[in-house]
């Protein structure tokens, strides 16, 4: 069975309306690739582990997505440990377009699709253009920026 690994921080950083939500918020973007994603892959028999920096804030739910945090290491070092640690590399496909990551997954015998490619396949079945309308038109709506204002008095 084919097992995507991918490098979630690159990818959020090749959708514009994800990579304008880090700055304000780094879960949003998480939750919303997640979720495009499974969108994506929903009904394929297939593995998807999804690497990003840091720890976990907030639990994000996902069915068929394994999602997995650095911690105090970088997603890097953890996607090529999942490689190394990988019975049948020949069943991987390395998501990134981090130049160590593709040459580590490409010696050691996984195919490699950039996160602009990845990107591109998501948008042929025009998952990431409904998104982006559905982010920007909640992301700049005066009712919704009213109503979900924190309070800070």
């Amino acid at each position: 069975m084919k097992h995507y690994i991918i490098d979630g921080n690159n990818v959020i950083h090749k959708v514009k309306a994800l990579s304008k939500l880090v700055n304000t918020d780094k879960q949003l973007p998480r939750e919303k690739l997640i979720f495009m994603i499974e969108n994506f892959f929903q009904g394929r028999k297939i593995n998807i582990t999804i690497h990003y920096d840091g720890f976990e804030h907030l639990p994000i739910r996902a069915s068929i997505v394994k999602i997995i945090y650095s911690d105090k290491r970088t997603a890097d070092e953890k996607i090529k440990l999942q490689i190394e640690n990988e019975v049948n590399r020949r069943n991987l496909i390395v998501v990134t377009s981090d130049d160590g990551i593709k040459a580590f997954a490409r010696k050691c015998g996984c195919e490699v699709i950039s996160s602009e490619d990845f990107i591109k396949q998501l948008l042929s079945r025009g998952m990431v253009d409904e998104e982006t309308v559905r982010i920007n038109s909640i992301s700049n709506n005066e009712y919704f920026k009213k109503i979900f204002k924190a309070d800070k008095s």
